[in-house]
């Protein structure tokens, strides 16, 4: 399938409308957009988790990962998690 280049007119914008963005996601269906499958509520609990290890990522000590035990670095984690706490 060969694709065309879109041409403008002078002082035209050459670039796609709201309009046929949304024709290509209804063209491309089950290939394109949203999962069907989509679930709002647990969409927004994974992102409440990414957010906090993001968060929890800020800290120095918990980017770098220099403990070498378990249970420090679970310390590392957890004074992150405590500083962080008061502020959200």
């Amino acid at each position: 399938m060969k694709r065309h280049a879109v041409q403008a007119g002078p002082g035209q914008d050459p670039r796609p409308t709201d309009r046929s963005g949304q024709a290509a996601r209804l063209r491309n269906g089950s290939h394109g957009g949203r999962p069907p499958g989509f679930d709002e509520d647990r969409y927004k609990k994974r992102s409440t988790v990414e957010r906090a290890i993001n968060h929890l990522k800020q800290s120095r000590p918990v980017a770098t990962r220099y403990d070498k035990r378990g249970y420090v670095s679970l310390g590392t984690v957890t004074a992150a998690a405590l500083v962080i706490c008061p502020r959200t």
